[in-house]
């Protein structure tokens, strides 16, 4: 990657700016035994998509879980364990994102808010055809493990 460096204002010497991958959470959110919530986005990349989005400064990961998954669904949500984290700097074609994903139960009805254009209540074998993100693997790697 090239050096990309800017002037200082004040003191005009060269410095030098670092581009970092940026920090996000999914939460793959069980409600009762139904099945798990997805969100069908509002804004692209077009398709549905576990509920999540990127972690605040301050902010912990478990926090950014937990108000991304109320802002996204209207469900409070109580965190169990964290899936995995997934870094392939493909995973999502605005940028490079590193998702830290997290398995969470809730009870009540879902309800599409904030990004979220519709929700739906999905299991294993009625997924939607277009999943957005790398998150029908992310799915994929939930389903496989016995919980």
């Amino acid at each position: 990657m090239a050096r990309r460096t800017i002037t200082c204002p004040v003191c005009k010497n060269e410095i030098e700016l670092y581009q970092n991958p940026l920090p996000t959470v999914d939460i793959i959110i069980e409600i009762e035994a139904k099945g798990i919530v997805l969100i069908k986005r509002k804004n692209p990349p077009e398709g549905w998509a576990l509920p999540g989005g990127f972690v605040d400064y301050g902010e912990s990961l478990e926090g950014a879980a937990i108000r991304e998954a109320k802002e996204e669904t209207n469900l409070d949500v109580k965190l169990e364990k964290q899936l995995h984290t997934y870094s392939d700097p493909k995973r999502d074609p605005r940028h490079h994102s590193i998702s830290t994903v997290y398995i969470a139960k809730a009870k009540g009805k879902p309800k599409a808010m904030d990004d979220a254009l519709e929700i739906g209540i999905f299991n294993e074998l009625n997924l939607p055809e277009k999943i957005a993100f790398d998150h029908r693997s992310i799915l994929e790697d939930y389903f496989k493990r016995a919980f």
